[in-house]
């Protein structure tokens, strides 16, 4: 590939990124180097703290308060990962909780406090259900990919070495836990743990069809130097995005490559409900308020001092009549 500009792009093994890691979709001009082997706490790390990759998939929020802190960073508009977040607010059985709002003085766990879906879920808890996000003890197990100083009202605690918080949950030391993914024991079928929402289904349907809003969980940032270096790069690299996006559409549509029994079922259900591009790219109208309530949630959450302009965050592309609709 002589003559192509290699980049390194960091991000998880999703499908909508498949034809690129195996170059069935290249981006023009461009040699991209997959690395997708990475967690991404790993991933969010590296890049945070060491700045190791040319391209990384990042916690929306994380970004937010990188850019605010002067990181010579931008984004493109590739939002590869988005999940809806109420089926990921856990409770202990023995607590008696029934309600968000019965949650204020308590205390909620959660891997560390920047993960976008923590964002996500307190702004959610706040603005939807009466749980102020100072009015809990957030207790942690780590320490935060950006480093920040907490608003003096907002209390915040470490576990000590050696704690669980999926054991803390289940022993009633903190009465609920927030997390990104599905706690340990949850998992392994202990009836202390359980979800606060049961039918989240239902909840999360309701939730877009009152705001519109798939979140969006990672953006895709870019060293800025490669930007103004070669400003054509984050068109070209957003288009090669979308090519591979558009071909796992197409993959999962056969209902001969998905081994899932009523997967046609499954995806016309999705189709019916977030249109037929939910992980819509660029800034489109949907998109924007996605952002903007994000964006918002990790300002009111002590993360960052102002309101960014979401036109300054990401650099200008054009995907044309290469994008998808905004689903909605």
């Amino acid at each position: 590939m002589a003559g192509k500009l290699k980049l390194t792009v960091a991000c998880g093994d999703y499908e909508i990124v498949r034809a690129l890691k195996d170059r069935t979709v290249t981006a023009d001009g461009l040699e991209l180097i997959m690395l997708t082997r990475m967690g991404p706490r790993e991933r969010h790390w590296r890049m945070a703290r060491r700045a190791e990759f040319d391209v990384c998939e990042a916690n929306v929020g994380a970004y937010f308060m990188e850019r605010e802190r002067g990181a010579p960073l931008t984004a493109i508009p590739v939002f590869l990962h988005r999940r809806f977040r109420h089926g990921f607010l856990f409770v202990n059985t023995a607590a008696g909780i029934r309600a968000p709002k019965e949650l204020i003085g308590k205390k909620i766990g959660g891997t560390n406090f920047q993960p976008a879906s923590n964002i996500w879920m307190r702004g959610i808890l706040e603005e939807d259900y009466a749980l102020p996000h100072r009015q809990v003890t957030w207790v942690v197990e780590r320490s935060e990919d950006v480093p920040f100083t907490p608003p003096k009202d907002l209390r915040i605690e470490m576990i000590a070495p050696g704690k669980k918080l999926d054991v803390m949950l289940a022993e009633g030391e903190i009465s609920a836990m927030l997390s990104p993914e599905l706690p340990r024991l949850f998992i392994a079928g202990d009836k202390r743990i359980v979800r606060l929402f049961p039918n989240y289904k239902e909840i999360e349907l309701a939730y877009f069809r009152k705001t519109g809003i798939f979140p969006i969980m990672h953006v895709t940032t870019i060293k800025q130097e490669i930007v103004e270096k070669f400003p054509w790069v984050p068109t070209n690299l957003t288009q090669a995005f979308e090519e591979a996006k558009q071909i796992a559409y197409r993959h999962i549509a056969d209902p001969r490559t998905v081994p899932l029994a009523w997967v046609r079922t499954a995806l016309e259900e999705q189709e019916a409900v977030l249109g037929r591009d939910p992980w819509a790219y660029d800034l489109t109208p949907a998109n924007r308020k996605n952002l903007e309530t994000v964006l918002r949630y990790t300002y009111q959450q002590g993360m960052i001092s102002n309101m960014l302009s979401l036109d300054a965050l990401f650099a200008e592309t054009d995907l044309g009549d290469a994008g998808g609709s905004d689903g909605i």
